[in-house]
């Protein structure tokens, strides 16, 4: 995979100010010749993940929450596979996209046409200036009074963008879906662009993103709703039992975060 220069060992001689944490080198194949992603001991708060923005930027490293669920689960156990995953530019989001629905729609979802129906095209809504500060305010929501992640830490991934950071760190959440995360992490960038979304929250076999400029109509929701359908089923067919119309309706109209689970 092609990535760059990993600053995570020289974290302790780059100046950055963290809180005690921990640099995960631990893979499927045993120990990965230079650490992973960083993440924190303790809970992150309200005004952590811009902070850790702010830092990690001069050096190339990203922030997102690491969300251990109910299972108490830990990067050092999530069965990462970097040596497994390839380069996200390397594949077409669209062709991943048609391959995905020719696997699944025709034979679970009997309103789905056979047919891939193509990329949905940009909202025609505006969205805000900096989909980064978008997911600071996601990020601080969810881990404030009431928090939607309780107990998830602040992280730092060495990536090019934030749509990169499940391949950068080798993650196997959607692995009984897709082996190879970076797949869906082309598809995560053709939403950076199409959407601005950013990776905000990643857990064992789940994840959790920020939405710049979501669907404003049910026609572009709808259109939305099968690439959603497309990269994860179980959204749709689980979570509880939609079809695309409610999906759109429900799960992607106005809404600035998207949340996926693999089964």
């Amino acid at each position: 995979m092609a990535t760059l220069p990993n600053p995570l060992p020289s974290l302790a001689t780059s100046g950055l100010q963290l809180p005690p944490g921990s640099l995960v080198d631990a893979t499927v194949d045993g120990t990965w010749h230079e650490p992973l992603l960083w993440y924190a001991d303790e809970p992150a708060s309200p005004g952590t993940w811009a902070e850790l923005r702010e830092a990690g930027r001069p050096v190339g490293l990203i922030p997102v929450l690491i969300d251990g669920g109910t299972r108490d689960q830990w990067p050092d156990t999530w069965d990462l596979a970097p040596d497994r995953t390839s380069y996200p530019g390397d594949h077409d989001a669209e062709e991943v996209l048609g391959e995905y629905w020719a696997d699944c729609a025709p034979d679970e979802l009997d309103a789905a046409a056979d047919e891939w129906p193509g990329l949905a095209p940009s909202p025609a809504a505006d969205g805000p200036d900096n989909p980064d500060d978008l997911a600071a305010e996601i990020a601080d929501e969810g881990t404030g009074p009431g928090d939607w992640f309780p107990g998830a830490r602040a992280a730092l991934v060495p990536a090019r963008r934030s749509a990169d950071i499940p391949a950068a760190i080798g993650w196997s959440g959607p692995v009984n879906y897709e082996d190879d995360v970076a797949r869906l992490c082309t598809v995560l960038r053709s939403w950076e662009d199409r959407f601005g979304i950013r990776v905000v929250v990643i857990g064992f076999d789940t994840l959790t993103v920020s939405v710049g400029r979501p669907p404003t109509t049910l026609a572009e929701a709808r259109a939305l709703a099968a690439e959603h359908f497309a990269v994860c089923p179980d959204n749709i067919n689980q979570n509880p039992p939609y079809d695309l119309d409610v999906y759109a309706e429900k799960m992607l109209l106005n809404q600035e975060t998207w949340s996926f689970w693999w089964d």
